[in-house]
């Protein structure tokens, strides 16, 4: 039977600490996964809901974008993915009648984790000016309110339409669609917080800024480097493509600051051996300083330079431009320099370099421990370097394998969500739809927070996700969504975002990736695109947690109807009522998907196009792949402080929190803590579980303090501290991005711990 939601917060300052574990999944995971979603489900409902997760005919996981093999097991699914699935499918509602207890002052005072337990939105909830609860709308009304203040704005540009990851292709497509017939290309999301360093380099060098692997091309590899990334929480269905690769004689190197238990031994719970043994992944740990990547692959390039017979020169000579400055630049590579930047001992590094020189195919992966610093994308170029010289880009179990974290975030780029769209792209639109879009670049997620802070801005409206706690700078995030006219969000649960509003709120209740879509008496299917390119249809199959609800593609139908007018002759109507006429709008506007609703009927539906894996072709400014040659940085970090970066525990999901465990770092009932080398610790005069304040330090002076973390003595990289966000997000300075992308540097921030006022007397 499913349990109800908690009624008060739990104490989350007190948490208990025991050892780190070595290995990810096997029985404990199978044992957390069932009593969590029994908890949000039930018994029976969970059995049926879990397998259709990640089915041909079943529904894409709302979790992760990693994608799903050919031959599919009939669990398949990881415990965070379960986890995701078990908050959407939950039992739990939240009613008129809860917001009718709870005023927006109490809401303002919980934990994500509370306001995230309470359950499923079913009704159109609106918050007056002046008002203290919000108060149920009809959804009639609810676009009324928005169109008042759309279409009172001086201009289209004082309006933000923000996309998180699990929005579908076709309501993403409608939804920069509806935005740029409204005259503004502010369609800022989450890939701007996370994988914009990425696409930012690999259009640069490569023509396409997306991985240029498959899942096969894991299984063939040689080496893989995974590097920044902690599958074994954030993709944890990526051990198995790890696991079958190494069973196939493929080495793993593991780059990043802290052990991680997914990357040191799988155990996989689909097989008897898996859930006794597990499988050893990494072959080389090399634990880097936070910021130090850039540094490791440019001395790797020199070494590989200067070894006779390494470099695939007729791979260079045929298809790449820039190796002469390229190879000067990597040339002056210095081993006391990096072993400074990268915290490595020199054996190490060489190791790795034998480990390269031996394989014929390479892959890399990486996520936000390389995206979110301020050379990010000089890093990403740099590892594009590192695979171009021994010709590792367009080869079968080769290549670039940025792993994306929200499980369409990738389709939604694809599908037009981009502040900065390409000219060919808003072509097509005015061809396919008759209208001139805007053609002046809009406001990504960091500019639109500086346009709301100073009255540039008055409407934001957020298609899920959870801007506020997902943001940097988490005081001047709030101030800005303050000072706006009107804040709306598409959602399917609680957040911190619902309790952070504008003179005006309204949150929209919108279907889940589970549940059935009926419109027009025919039941309709959307589509994702993964962290490969591989586009399938996903279809929910459980009856809507309200009859009250709208899916996304209405919502945004309707809205551009009373917003538009008659004056648009987009058929608004008949793409709410079918979703295979947006798809086929689709195919006639975006490469790659001619022929889209054949194609996608087709079990496991089809890889898009990607020419420099499919043909060795860049479609890059010198027609070639392209070497570069920047600078190699890394952060300074002034003595008696510390490089810290945030991240997820294994109870989360991005800003969804699951629980208050992260058993696999050995932290239990609670989140307020951060991860310091033992010795670093001591230095500093903090003893293990002392309680500090951390206190984040920017050129503009502006103290940022998050108080009350337990210290929690870990054997991260000397100089580097971890704590979990989106508690931390208040440290990251808005300012502070990665050059190029604009992204929010939360992989390297300057902090001291300072003795916390906290009391401590509760935590005895």
């Amino acid at each position: 039977m499913a349990s109800k939601p908690p009624k008060g917060d739990p104490v989350q300052d007190a948490p208990q600490v025991a050892p780190a574990q070595h290995a990810a999944a096997g029985l404990p995971a199978i044992g957390h996964t069932l009593k969590t979603a029994q908890r949000q489900m039930g018994v029976r409902r969970t059995a049926l809901t879990l397998l259709r997760v990640n089915q041909k005919d079943g529904f894409d996981c709302p979790g992760c974008a990693w994608p799903e093999p050919d031959h599919r097991h009939k669990a398949e699914f990881c415990e965070n993915g379960a986890k995701a699935v078990a908050e959407e499918a939950t039992l739990r509602r939240v009613t008129p009648a809860f917001f009718a207890e709870h005023p927006v002052a109490d809401l303002a005072t919980r934990s994500g984790y509370w306001l995230g337990q309470q359950g499923r939105l079913t009704h159109p909830m609106y918050l007056a000016e002046g008002a203290e609860r919000y108060e149920p709308v009809s959804w009639e009304r609810a676009f009324d309110i928005v169109a008042e203040e759309l279409t009172a704005l001086d201009s289209p540009d004082e309006s933000v339409f923000y996309t998180s990851g699990r929005t579908s292709n076709e309501a993403a497509f409608l939804y920069q669609l509806f935005a740029r017939e409204f005259g503004t290309n502010n369609l800022p999301d989450c890939s701007n917080m996370c994988h914009e360093s990425s696409g930012s380099a690999l259009t640069e060098t490569l023509g396409v800024g997306k991985g240029s692997v498959l899942l096969d091309d894991l299984h063939r590899s040689d080496l893989i480097i995974v590097a920044g990334q902690n599958p074994g929480t954030n993709h944890p269905r990526m051990l198995s493509a790890l696991e079958k690769a190494k069973h196939n004689g493929a080495r793993i190197i593991t780059v990043n600051p802290l052990p991680e238990a997914g990357l040191e031994r799988f155990k996989n719970p689909q097989t008897p051996q898996g859930m006794l043994k597990g499988t050893a992944l990494t072959d080389l740990f090399l634990q880097v300083r936070l910021g130090g990547d850039q540094a490791l692959f440019r001395l790797l390039n020199k070494l590989i330079l200067q070894t006779e017979g390494a470099v695939d020169q007729e791979f260079i000579d045929a298809h790449t431009h820039g190796y002469e400055e390229f190879a000067a630049a990597a040339r002056d590579a210095d081993w006391d320099d990096t072993l400074k930047a990268t915290g490595l001992e020199r054996a190490r590094i060489e190791e790795a370099l034998r480990m390269v020189l031996a394989s014929e195919r390479t892959v890399v992966c990486w996520a936000m421990g390389l995206t979110q610093h301020k050379h990010s994308v000089p890093t990403i170029r740099e590892v594009v370097n590192f695979l171009l010289l021994r010709g590792n880009i367009g080869r079968p179990g080769a290549g670039v394998c940025p792993v994306r974290g929200h499980s369409n975030v990738q389709g939604d780029r694809t599908m037009g969500i981009f502040e900065r769209p390409a000219p060919a792209f808003l072509d097509a639109l005015e061809k396919e739809f008759g209208f001139a879009p805007p053609r002046h670049h809009g406001l990504d997620v960091v500019r639109a927070i500086r346009a709301l802070r100073d009255g540039d801005a008055k409407v934001f409206f957020a298609m899920g996700g959870n801007f506020v706690a997902a943001s940097p700078d988490t005081e001047v995030t709030e101030a800005a969504m303050r000072k706006a006219r009107l804040t709306v969000h598409v959602s399917t649960k609680l957040n911190r975002s619902h309790a952070v509003t504008g003179a005006r709120a309204l949150i929209l209740p919108t279907l889940g990736r589970t549940e059935r879509d009926v419109r027009g008496g025919t039941e309709q299917f959307v589509t994702v695109e993964d962290s490969m390119g591989m586009v399938h249809a996903s279809r929910g199959r459980l009856r809507p947690a309200s009859p009250a609800l709208l899916s996304e593609p209405a919502i945004v139908c309707r809205l551009a109807r009373r917003v538009l007018g008659s004056a648009s002759r987009t058929p608004w109507e008949e793409f709410e009522r079918d979703y295979a006429a947006v798809r086929d709008r689709i195919a006639r506007v975006v490469p790659g998907f001619e022929d889209f609703n054949a194609r996608v009927a087709a079990p496991g539906g089809f890889a898009l196009p990607h020419a420099p894996r499919d043909e060795r072709r860049f479609p890059t400014a010198t027609g070639k792949a392209n070497f570069t040659a920047a600078p190699v940085e890394y952060p300074a970090v002034p003595e008696g402080r510390l490089l810290l970066q945030t991240l997820r525990s294994h109870d989360q999901y991005n800003t969804t929190i699951y629980g208050l465990d992260d058993r696999y770092r050995g932290i239990r009932n609670g989140r307020r803590v951060v991860l310091v080398n033992p010795d670093d610790a001591r230095a500093l005069g903090f003893p293990d579980g002392a309680y500090a304040d951390l206190v984040s330090e920017w050129r503009d002076g502006v103290e940022r303090r998050a108080p009350g973390f337990r210290i929690v003595h870990y054997p991260t990289a000397r100089g580097c501290a971890a704590a979990y966000y989106p508690e931390t997000n208040v440290l990251v300075p808005l300012d502070a991005t990665a050059d190029t992308s604009n992204t929010p540097a939360s992989k390297s921030v300057v902090v001291r711990l300072e003795q916390s006022a906290v009391d401590q007397a509760f935590a005895q």
